[in-house]
């Protein structure tokens, strides 16, 4: 049997970046670490129920990183309840890799562009220095670091935070890519149907390898081809929103307003979660449907009157009589990636419009999710703004899945020549 190698997952959200290291085959998770409620209990499930891990409800700790201490020794709080901490869930094992990376919104070009202050005074930028206590107490050979473009031009307190970043893994014994613009990554080139640009930041515990040139494996030799060779050979075909959404069940708007439950439906409900969870739109008016369904027949005619940010921002206004800095509208396109999908989702779903005009809405959970490559058995728990909340927030299963290949190809050869 293969060798499986045990990971610890920081900033974990619903589990993105575990389901793709754990698909991969090579993994096994020890624990995961999540401070927001419906990411923890959805990947609480996901790890019951699809990796069959008996211990899930202990494994995935909901606490704050930054009390590290608690954290790694145990706690009992009034909010997150109680843990016996990573220390005793590791259970003497070796941790091989920690995984994961800090919330990216005080990083985010948009988070800085919204925030009157550019996101300087947000705790959030220096939630990578609990990433590295963790780090340094577990000592793994290896890390991956996830996190948005927006790292590499952030300066809160008006030094460079990658100048930071590198210095505090250095620090710690870590050796990582020189300039963190090389490890920068869209995953629609990694078959990912979504243009999302992330920075993956592979790290290497330098006194686990010799620096002899005449070694076999040293910490520069092992970045560089991470980068240079295994990363690139990942690359493949990039796949579409048809590929991806087109064999969904269709979701029509309805004549009248449907109540159910509490809740208000202005598309026809679909009896179809034996088959398909999470595929239900959020409620849209009737304004709201009459210029989805004009954009979209304006795109499927070939007229493409308001393909331009201009023409979007003006038909906005005529609309709502508002104006906005940003253009408020986007239709996805059939035969191309979709366009990111962000947290922000949780709040409108203007920026993604359905292409289909005649349904004349925006996308549901579990398009947002298979446009994330969540696979359908995936589901999705909590409030439905939690759901698209936390699937914006997660790294696409399957660039995940190839960053875990990746890695494993460096981990096999260097288990196979010593």
């Amino acid at each position: 049997m293969a060798k499986k190698y045990n990971t610890i997952d920081l900033f974990c959200g619903c589990g993105g970046l575990l389901d793709g290291f754990m698909q991969e085959g090579s993994y096994n998770t020890l624990a995961c670490v999540e401070w927001e409620k419906y990411p923890s209990e959805t990947l609480t499930n996901r790890l019951a129920t699809k990796w069959k891990h008996k211990n899930a409800q202990k494994e995935v700790i909901r606490f704050d990183i930054q009390r590290t201490e608690e954290l790694i020794n145990g706690f009992k709080d009034k909010e997150y309840g109680e843990s016996v901490g990573l220390e005793k869930l590791v259970n003497g094992k070796k941790v091989d890799v920690v995984i994961g990376g800090p919330p990216c919104q005080a990083y985010s070009l948009a988070g800085r562009i919204r925030d009157e202050h550019g996101m300087r005074n947000d705790y959030r930028n220096y939630l990578f220095e609990s990433y590295i206590k963790i780090l340094s107490h577990f000592k793994p050979d290896f890390f991956v670091f996830e996190n948005v473009i927006g790292m590499l031009s952030a300066a809160p307190d008006g030094t460079p935070i990658v100048d930071k970043i590198r210095k505090a893994f250095n620090e710690a014994g870590y050796a990582v890519i020189e300039d963190f613009k090389d490890a920068l990554y869209d995953v629609a080139d990694f078959g990912v149907p979504q243009h999302r640009r992330r920075v993956i930041i592979l790290g290497v515990r330098m006194d686990a390898f010799p620096v002899k040139e005449e070694a076999k494996h040293t910490y520069k030799s092992i970045i560089k081809s991470f980068y240079e060779k295994i990363m690139p050979s990942m690359k493949c075909e990039q796949k579409t929103v048809r590929d991806t959404i087109a064999d969904l069940p269709k979701i029509y708007p309805s004549k009248v307003i449907i109540r159910n439950g509490g809740r208000k439906y202005s598309h026809t409900p679909i009896s179809c979660d034996d088959v398909i969870t999470n595929h239900s739109p959020r409620f849209h008016s009737e304004r709201d449907q009459g210029v989805f369904k004009l954009l979209g027949e304006d795109i499927q005619s070939g007229r493409n009157q308001y393909v331009t940010i201009d023409a979007l921002k003006e038909l906005y206004t005529k609309v709502t009589g508002k104006k906005s800095n940003i253009h408020k509208y986007y239709v996805l396109r059939w035969d191309e990636p979709s366009n990111t999908i962000p947290a922000h989702l949780y709040k409108d779903g203007m920026r993604h419009i359905h292409p289909d005009p005649e349904q004349a809405r925006s996308i549901t959970v579990r398009e947002a999710a298979r446009l994330q490559t969540f696979a359908d058995d995936f589901v999705f728990l909590g409030p439905t703004m939690a759901q698209y909340k936390m699937i914006g927030n997660a790294v696409p299963s399957l660039f995940a899945k190839k960053i875990a290949l990746a890695l494993d190809k460096i981990l096999n050869n260097i288990s196979d020549n010593g």
